[in-house]
């Protein structure tokens, strides 16, 4: 999506508020997310991975606000220059003016130094908070002569990952620490993150947006924590399979890669008496997996890709910087051949 010379990257839609001004930036368009379990109605409305990108001309303020809500009362953006982190900056219920201007020593880069980056130093991204890290975003306008990325100065790779809370991001301390992030950065992708916290529940609606988009190369679906103990292992089975189905049919050259549920308490815990069942949920994917006809549909087990709990959270849950950070490299090892082929 392009408006005011920037593109707004994992934005579907963007909407007026009552009461309020700006436009709320939502991940995907709103046909899609009414169709969606009311918890995943909620989430598309976090700003998960969602980057402002644009290619300033001198400087440039781009002005939003944060919707407070019981997890956050303010948000903090980060500015990257292509791959490069740069500053950061405080987003309340009030509007806020975030000023920008490229750094002098990147605008005196080598063209050498710029030829193998996935991202043109050039391009401004505006990387906003997910999960609790933030609530809604909204967006009041940008001051300043602005153009949008073009795309030889992105990534020609784009990743898509649907998922739970570890997908949008929970205990990251940023967005850029994420697992769909690390392992974008190791495939010189670029991630769309779709993950849904506590409500990735495999909706129908969710199913056909993942198919019916053509902005991404390969995907993974993290199928899912969310849906153990909400569902029985039937209803687990059908909703996994349908999602598989329907995004690996619309796609038979594109990698569709289902994930199994990550190591967590239920695993480690004495007393959660729990293990069967979350192993159980386990088996019922690999049998979707078994059981397809799409060539094109793999399964990566989750504990292959985070072997231990060393570097979740005390939760025993939600994998904090370091785990997130190994599932990067174990999963983006494992796609990169998926993608060669």
């Amino acid at each position: 999506m392009r408006h005011d010379g920037i593109q707004f990257h994992n934005v579907g839609d963007v909407r007026s508020l009552e009461g309020r001004d700006g436009k709320l930036l939502q991940r995907v368009p709103e046909a899609v997310r009414t169709e969606l379990n009311d918890g995943a109605q909620s989430r598309m409305r976090r700003p998960a991975g969602v980057e402002l990108r644009f290619v300033p001309d001198g400087s440039a303020t781009v002005t939003l606000s944060m919707i407070p809500d019981e997890n956050a009362e303010e948000s903090t953006v980060r500015v990257f220059w292509g791959p490069i982190q740069g500053s950061t900056a405080v987003v309340d219920s009030e509007p806020t003016e975030i000023e920008i201007s490229m750094p002098e020593k990147l605008a005196d880069l080598e063209p050498s130094a710029v030829e193998d980056l996935a991202f043109d130093p050039r391009v401004c991204r505006i990387q906003l908070s997910g999960e609790h890290r933030s609530g809604p975003i909204a967006y009041h306008g940008l001051e300043g002569d602005v153009r949008s990325p073009r795309e030889d100065e992105l990534p020609d790779r784009r990743y898509l990952a649907y998922g739970t809370s570890i997908t949008e991001g929970a205990a990251p301390l940023a967005e850029h620490l994420t697992y769909v992030s690390q392992t974008a950065r190791r495939l010189d992708a670029d991630p769309i993150n779709l993950g849904s916290c506590g409500t990735a529940y495999c909706d129908a609606a969710m199913a056909d947006h993942i198919a019916e988009r053509d902005d991404w190369d390969i995907a993974t679906l993290a199928i899912s924590v969310n849906m153990v103990g909400t569902f029985d292992p039937a209803e687990f089975h059908a909703r996994a399979e349908r999602m598989v189905d329907r995004v690996a049919s619309a796609n038979p050259e594109k990698p569709v890669v289902a994930i199994t549920v990550f190591p967590h308490s239920r695993d480690v815990c004495r007393s959660n008496g729990e293990t069967e069942r979350c192993e159980r949920f386990r088996e019922e994917l690999r049998e979707v997996v078994a059981e397809t006809p799409h060539e094109n549909v793999s399964l990566l087990e989750g504990a292959d890709l985070l072997p231990t709990i060393g570097g979740l959270t005390t939760d025993l849950v939600h994998p904090g910087d370091d785990a997130m950070i190994t599932i990067g490299e174990s999963l983006a090892a494992e796609l990169e051949p998926l993608l060669e082929d």
